[in-house]
């Protein structure tokens, strides 16, 4: 079973970091263009705090989306999670659960894990490296 499974590893990198990509890059579209309509969203100005991180998920998290600078873009975005939850949810409580905060710790994690692991075969990074 792990032989069987482990021969897409590499695919299932791919489309992991697309996922978290795709995760970081609605946020910013949410935050900085009003779309979807999201309550929290609906007063962020572009030179906030939260338009800064908007602008960090749109931009950053497009290449992370795309494959692109991978690490580094993981590593950028992995520090804004950890500072979005230390800013944002750790001061109402300790408590994920409570404090909303379960995405911005997941999501914080999952681009630690594609600093250390890349953004696998299918990302313009590998494209780039074939050339």
């Amino acid at each position: 079973m792990d032989q069987t499974l482990s021969k897409y590893q590499p695919i299932a990198l791919s489309l992991f970091r697309f996922i978290t990509g795709l995760m970081l890059f609605q946020y910013g579209i949410a935050k900085l263009f009003k779309f979807p309509p999201v309550p929290m969203f609906e007063k962020v100005e572009l030179f906030s705090l939260y338009g800064a991180a908007g602008s960090i998920e749109l931009i950053i998290g497009g290449l992370l989306l795309v494959g692109l600078f991978t690490r580094l873009a993981a590593f950028i975005l992995s520090g804004e999670m950890a500072f979005a939850y230390f800013i944002s949810h750790f001061p109402k409580n300790f408590y994920p659960v409570i404090n909303g905060g379960t995405a911005a710790i997941l999501l914080c994690f999952a681009c630690l894990y594609l600093v250390t692991s890349g953004g696998g075969p299918i990302s313009l990074d590998a494209l780039l490296r074939k050339k």
